[in-house]
């Protein structure tokens, strides 16, 4: 249309040249820009804001300094530009080769310092101001109070010619972030006008510090209600628990933003109830809200939690629509979904395509890549790591210890551990050495596991003593693990698990007295054994079952079936390992009692309805027991399926009668 009309004048191309920049085609406004028989500083002026908003500073000076006129926009523009890039000391040089700036620039300069915590610098400016407005009183108060400096905040708020309501909401939101939220309160009484910032400032710190009662009393006064008030009390529910208070606000709601329905997914996924956080996912999509990172990330760590993989590759597939799997945000969520839902090739294709791979990027890959027992991988990704320039976390080296552990590097492990300090200047903490006490122990080296606790700089906590415990049941040295149970439970009295060690290690050496008062010594604690479930997901649906399950729909197809597979498992050489029933029973009692482990139920009913050729996923809530770890291990060669397991500890990948961790857990 533009170039079609016969006669163009100079407020002609300036529209043209504006509406582009508006747009960020900058390409398309610097051609025009470049073709313009005559510019005035209106199209100088123009060029140079588009840069400057796109962040392309120098292309924004370089326009600035070929101006054959500039006017205050021009000068105002190009200080802009630094202050909002980061280039504040460029800002500084260009203010002090100027003398007569508008009052808007000396705040523009003022509010860059106190961004970046320069407060003596904006401090010498806002004295030298040959005037001051309320942005100039407004920009100090709220840095120094933003920046804990609340007595000189207070200060300037007292001294201040005339407050309006932003100098009394900044006061108010800087005692709100300093937790003074009595003083807050106190300046909030007084405000002779208050706006909905003033009230949602008020309302988010009590909300910060878990007083809900004091912020629901706010909400309900409030007279300028927001979307922003309504989700900083939905997420205030959520986050303490009070899932019922949170969806109660969310359906009142009377107008939903991306963020209110980020703010009630996560308050169910944080509250155990991740199927209905699904749920509204899938809702949220219908609704058309636009998906956010947020609710995104919080679905996707929904999926990971409770290995719901078919769910978790529909909610990639929305993001890959929506232009989010590049970023490191989503990307590393999307990436530890894959990790814990058993699909590690799928992870290592998401990490190659995170573009800016942050440390949580690598950690995430080394640790999956550690739990599913592929150490030698986990330990190349770490080498890659440090060969792109990434600096290693001490989250970092706990995947790289556990990796050596879960794949029996001893040497590599012990190398990495010692190297810490001296090369990364990592201090080792007490998971460093749970890791490595794991590690020794798994691989036999008891002694050199203890030498290790002895000479911890400090004491072992219960994480610790329960790896030995760990330990000593794997390689039954009961003396061992009794003293490391006697210290567990005067740490820990209510750990219901270190019982059960100690238990088996007992059942092991056929103690069958001391398993029965390690029985009536939790009964009288008043400890409980946590149940063991397993689930596995088809079409969608998770399905969830316990040991001996007889609530499932198709418990009759799976028991028949089970005694189908028990037949042939014989045939091909399985033997129940009955040491690990802790009750003094008949051996084929015994069998019969681990016939029904709760793995064991999920796998065959996985066998039954997912189709042949796809992979099957099983999840268990604790570690699979070492009798349903040889019954898997044939079932994988009778059905000839890869069957993989995940535990509370790690991955198992069964195939062709073998498993991945090499009978190494």
């Amino acid at each position: 249309m533009f170039d079609k009309m016969p006669e163009r004048d100079l407020h002609s191309w300036n529209i043209m040249i504006s509406g582009y920049v508006r747009n960020r085609n900058l390409g398309a406004a610097r051609a025009l820009f470049d073709r313009m028989p005559l510019r005035d500083v209106v199209s100088w002026n123009a060029m140079l804001s588009g840069y400057a908003q796109n962040g392309n500073v120098d292309e924004a000076r370089e326009i600035f300094d070929k101006m054959p006129n500039k006017n205050a926009i021009s000068w105002n523009g190009i200080l802009a530009a630094y202050v909002q890039n980061g280039r504040i000391e460029d800002a500084r040089r260009l203010f002090e080769s100027k003398s007569d700036w508008e009052v808007v620039s000396w705040n523009c300069l003022m509010g860059g310092f106190m961004k970046r915590k320069k407060l003596d610098d904006a401090r010498q400016l806002f004295e030298k101001m040959p005037k001051r407005d309320e942005v100039s009183w407004n920009t100090m108060i709220t840095g120094y109070a933003q920046n804990g400096e609340l007595s000189e905040a207070r200060r300037l708020f007292e001294e201040s010619p005339r407050r309006d309501v932003f100098t009394w909401t900044a006061m108010v939101s800087g005692y709100v972030q300093n937790g003074m939220l009595d003083e807050a309160r106190r300046i909030f009484n007084e405000m002779p006008e208050k706006n909905s910032v003033s009230w949602n400032a008020m309302i988010a710190g009590y909300v910060q510090c878990t007083r809900m009662d004091l912020a629901r009393e706010l909400f309900e006064a409030m007279p300028c209600r927001n979307v922003s008030s309504w989700n900083t009390m939905i997420t205030g529910y959520a986050q303490s628990g009070d899932i019922a208070q949170a969806r109660n606000l969310f359906d009142r709601i009377p107008w939903r933003d991306s963020i209110s329905w980020a703010a009630i997914i996560a308050g169910y996924a944080q509250s155990g109830h991740s199927e209905e956080a699904l749920h509204l996912f899938v809702e949220m999509k219908r609704d058309g809200e636009r998906l956010n990172r947020c609710a995104f990330a919080c679905t996707l760590s929904t999926c990971a939690n409770i290995a719901a993989l078919e769910l978790g590759k529909q909610v990639h597939g929305r993001l890959v629509k929506a232009g989010f799997e590049s970023g490191c945000f989503v990307g590393n969520a999307l990436l530890a979904m894959y990790c814990r839902c058993g699909s590690i090739d799928e992870a290592h294709n998401v990490f190659e395509e995170i573009v800016e791979k942050d440390v949580i990027s690598w950690n995430t890959m080394i640790a999956g890549y550690a739990r599913h027992g592929f150490g030698k991988e986990a330990l190349i990704i770490f080498e890659s790591m440090k060969t792109v320039g990434i600096k290693p976390d001490d989250i970092t080296m706990v995947g790289v210890l556990s990796a050596c552990s879960h794949t029996g590097l001893v040497d590599r492990g012990t190398e990495y551990f010692y190297s810490m300090t001296r090369d990364y200047g990592i201090k080792a903490n007490a998971k460093h050495y749970t890791c490595m006490i794991d590690l020794l122990g798994r691989a036999g080296r008891l002694d050199d596991a203890q030498n290790l606790m002895g000479n911890m700089p400090f004491e072992p906590d219960a994480a610790t003593w329960g790896a030995l415990l760990g330990a000593s049941r794997i390689h039954g040295n009961t003396e061992l693990g009794e003293k490391a149970a006697k210290i567990i439970f005067e740490m820990e009295p209510d750990n219901a698990g270190m019982y059960v060690l100690l238990s088996n290690l007992y059942a092991a050496s056929g103690r069958w007295g001391d398993v029965g008062k390690m029985r009536l010594k939790m009964r009288d604690k008043g400890v409980r054994k946590v149940p063991g479930y397993s689930w596995v997901e088809v079409q969608n649906k998770i399905h969830t079952f316990s040991v001996g399950d007889s609530f499932h729909p198709d418990k009759d197809r799976i028991y028949a079936y089970l005694e189908e597979l028990e037949f042939q498992m014989k045939r091909d050489g399985y033997i129940s390992s009955t040491k690990l029933v802790l009750h003094d029973v008949e051996e084929e009692e015994k069998e019969h009692m681990l016939k029904y482990h709760s793995e064991k139920l999920a796998v065959a009913f996985a066998i039954l309805t997912i189709p042949t050729g796809r992979p099957i996923r099983v999840m268990k809530n604790l570690r699979v027991c070492e009798d349903c770890h040889s019954a898997i291990k044939h079932i994988s060669k009778i059905v000839g399926r890869l069957i993989i397991v995940r535990d509370s500890n790690r991955f198992h990948y069964f195939n062709g009668g073998l498993c991945s961790c090499g009978d190494y857990w």
